[in-house]
């Protein structure tokens, strides 16, 4: 009997990592027969699980949502993750989260072994979090593009841009990342063929299709950089090359953490593409440029008048204090 029962637990676990199982692999991971599978599937099922079972060559076992909440089989490692991840999520932006995430929190914790509760406490000591400040997400609807996101399951939702306009966006789902102030889910727009952010605040009527898709690799291979750097070229229009004349080596060294995007141009000079929200931004960062490197600027004409007008501004200034300077020197001889 206990053999069994540790069987049925080890299947539950694995029907809670996956949506969808092949009978054949299940069968194979627990190192039973395909007859004493389907019993233990029922045994799941008589305990208030909805399992679903799918014949043919794409079918398997499948972990449904039910009627009400079954127990939740967690490894310690998931147990302290969620305890934690509940203690942080209080400031993540969801809506009613502070009420509903403190309550969950109590009842989970008031389960937690000495032990766990212990490394949970410790964890959280060190855990810092600042409030979001944006704009509420439910959690319903962040919990089912994450399931779609594990799954690798095509969706479908209607989308308000920021000048809101509607569309219908069908995508297959990347992960959810939390920037900022706000969500965004990373997705390959199946109408657009190409990659997308999109702010879940914005995202509405989520349909999944059950259509299963290979997953493609995130530009960069990091769903978090791919967010900072589409929110970058939203908030950063300007555009401008500079071309230094000096080596690639020589002034990456220079310049340290500063040479992003720096590549060759030709054996004896690179170009720095500098981009900024104003004009300042962009001035700003020449200043970061070492005395005796020569440089030239690539703009359109209009941004290259306005870069040139706002540096002669702190250079007339520093003429002015200069030649001030003067006068008060003479006047004290």
């Amino acid at each position: 009997m206990a053999a069994t029962a540790s069987r049925v637990l080890e299947l539950l676990s694995l029907l809670q990592t996956h949506r969808q199982w092949p009978g054949p692999e299940l069968a194979e991971r627990l190192e039973i027969t395909e007859r004493t599978l389907r019993r233990d599937v029922e045994r799941l099922r008589e305990l208030g699980y909805r399992i679903d079972a799918v014949r043919g060559s794409a079918g398997g076992y499948r972990l449904e949502a039910g009627a009400h909440l079954p127990p939740l089989l967690l490894t310690e490692e998931e147990a302290v993750t969620v305890a934690v991840g509940l203690r942080s999520a209080v400031a993540q932006g969801l809506v009613d989260g502070e009420q509903t995430t403190l309550s969950a929190l109590a009842k989970f914790e008031q389960l937690l072994p000495p032990a766990l509760r212990a490394r949970t406490d410790a964890l959280a000591a060190a855990l810092h979090t600042s409030p979001s400040g944006g704009v509420p997400v439910g959690a319903e609807l962040i919990g089912a593009l994450a399931l779609a996101c594990r799954d690798q399951e095509r969706i479908r939702f209607r989308y308000r841009s920021a000048d809101g306009t509607e569309s219908q966006r069908s995508v297959e789902p990347h992960a959810l990342v939390s920037q900022g102030r706000s969500w965004f889910l990373v997705a390959w727009d199946r109408d657009r063929e190409g990659w997308r952010t999109f702010r879940i605040d914005r995202v509405a009527d989520v349909f999944g299709t059950r259509v299963r898709f290979q997953p493609r690799e995130v530009p960069g291979g990091d769903a978090v950089g791919y967010v900072r750097s589409s929110i970058r070229s939203l908030r950063a229009p300007l555009r401008v090359d500079v071309v230094l004349q000096v080596p690639l080596p020589e002034m990456r060294s220079r310049m340290g953490g500063w040479d992003a995007g720096m590549v060759a141009d030709g054996d004896d000079r690179c170009v720095w593409p500098l981009t900024g929200e104003t004009v300042a931004h962009v001035v700003s960062a020449l200043a970061w440029i070492p005395g005796d490197v020569g440089y030239e600027l690539r703009a359109d004409g209009h941004l290259l008048a306005e870069i040139a007008r706002a540096a002669r501004r702190p250079a007339t200034a520093a003429r002015a204090a200069e030649e001030a300077q003067g006068l008060a020197d003479g006047a004290s001889v």
